[in-house]
C-alpha cells in the first residue's frame, strides 16, 4: 500500500490530521459506488490478507467500541455487539483506517490474547491496535478518515449507488 502516514515533528494539529485522512482517503483510488463492502475488499487486496469482522465476544461495549487483531495472514476486526448498524459502520471504518494510514500495532500477552482466542498458544504472535485514548493524533486522524469514509457511502447511496451490504459483511 503506497500511503504512510507522516508524522509531524512537533505534534499533531487538527488541521494536519485533517489533511493526513484526506491524502489517505484520496490515495485509495475508491470507484463509485462506494460501500462498506467494497472498501472491505479493496483493503483484503491491497493487505493481501483475509479481513474478518466479528461482533466482540463479552465486552462491554461503554469500554471498548473496536478492536483490531493480526494473527497469522488475518486481520480481525472486533466491533461491540450491542452497536447500532450506523454505530458499527463506523467503528469497522476507523478500523479500517488505522489500516489504510498503516498505523502500528502491538503486541499483545497470550492472556490478553486469550480473552478473545482462548486457543492461542503463548508462542503465538498476536498484534493488537485498541482503542483507548480518543484525543492522540493516530486516534483524531483515524476517526476523520472514516468519517471521510463514510461521507463516501453515503454519497454512494444517494446517488443511485448500491448502498453498503451490511448483511454481508458482519454476517
Amino acid at each position: 500500500m503506497g500511503y504512510r502516514f507522516r508524522q509531524p515533528a512537533n505534534g499533531m494539529t487538527y488541521e494536519r490530521a485533517r489533511i493526513t485522512a484526506q491524502e489517505a482517503e484520496e490515495a485509495l483510488q475508491l470507484t463509485e459506488p462506494v460501500s462498506l463492502e467494497s472498501i472491505h475488499r479493496q483493503l483484503e487486496q491491497l493487505r493481501d490478507r483475509t479481513i474478518m469482522i466479528k461482533p466482540m465476544p463479552g465486552a462491554p461495549s461503554d469500554i471498548v467500541c473496536g478492536l483490531w487483531f493480526s494473527v497469522n495472514n488475518l486481520d480481525l476486526i472486533f466491533h461491540a455487539p450491542g452497536a447500532s448498524e450506523v454505530h458499527r459502520r463506523q467503528i469497522v471504518l476507523h478500523e479500517f483506517s488505522h489500516m489504510i494510514l498503516r498505523q502500528e500495532q502491538e503486541r499483545v500477552s497470550p492472556d490478553y490474547a486469550r480473552k478473545f482466542f482462548p486457543s492461542v498458544r503463548d508462542d503465538s504472535v498476536v498484534l493488537a491496535l485498541k482503542r483507548s485514548d480518543f484525543l492522540d493524533e493516530f486516534e483524531i486522524t483515524a476517526e476523520l478518515l472514516a468519517d471521510r469514509l463514510a461521507a463516501r457511502i453515503r454519497k454512494s447511496q444517494d446517488s443511485g449507488g448500491q448502498p453498503g451490504n451490511f448483511e454481508a459483511v458482519f454476517g
